[in-house]
């Protein structure tokens, strides 16, 4: 576990007691009584590196804290096959086929709520190609238009999750296959958050 440096520990408590309404770096700077907003960049980079701290690149406002104890630099990650399901089955009660070993830098959530599946077909094309390892982040909701793992009639697949009212629509991504109604059985398994190529 790497120590922090006196302000880095300062820093963290104030992102953690903020977690609500997060501070800007102006307000950081203010709070500990900094020079300028750069060393605040630079403390916050710091405490990525040391796995205290997820950011959002495209939003300094977005961020995780990893609880007390920091990530490791690598991580292990459940792959899962693409399965048929039971009525009540989850691609998750199988038996991993791999534990994929992953840096943890490129997982942008806490790497506990990470697992993977290999992608079939080419309904997903061009973004997810077959045989692509896809980073899923677990839940059981998503925003409408957000791509995700879920199982509809009995099978897990991977689509673009479209609410309208009162229905669920499925699209691929792929122009050659017709977007479908969500099946009674359907559900989320979660939402996909990463793509390694398999090319």
């Amino acid at each position: 576990m790497k120590k922090l440096h006196p302000t880095q520990q300062k820093l963290l408590d104030l992102l953690k007691n903020n977690i609500e309404d997060p501070l800007t770096v102006r307000e950081l700077q203010d709070e500990l009584d900094i020079s300028s907003t750069s060393v605040v960049a630079h403390h916050i980079t710091q405490l990525e590196k040391k796995g205290y701290l997820k950011r959002n690149p495209n939003n300094p406002k977005d961020y995780q804290i990893l609880s007390d104890s920091p990530e490791k630099l690598i991580s292990y990650i459940n792959l899962y096959g693409l399965a048929h399901c039971g009525p009540k089955g989850s691609v998750l009660d199988g038996d991993p086929e791999d534990r994929i070993p992953i840096s943890s830098r490129l997982v942008p959530f806490p790497v506990s709520e990470a697992f993977m599946v290999k992608a079939k077909g080419d309904s997903m094309e061009p973004n997810i190609k077959n045989g692509d390892l896809i980073i899923v982040r677990k839940a059981d909701s998503a925003d409408s238009g957000s791509i995700v793992l879920c199982v509809n009639d009995g099978e897990a697949i991977i689509k673009k999750f479209q609410k309208e009212t009162g229905r669920i629509i499925l699209n691929s991504l792929n122009s050659k296959y017709s977007p479908f109604l969500a099946a009674d059985d359907f559900r989320i398994e979660g939402e996909v958050r990463g793509v390694i190529s398999s090319l």
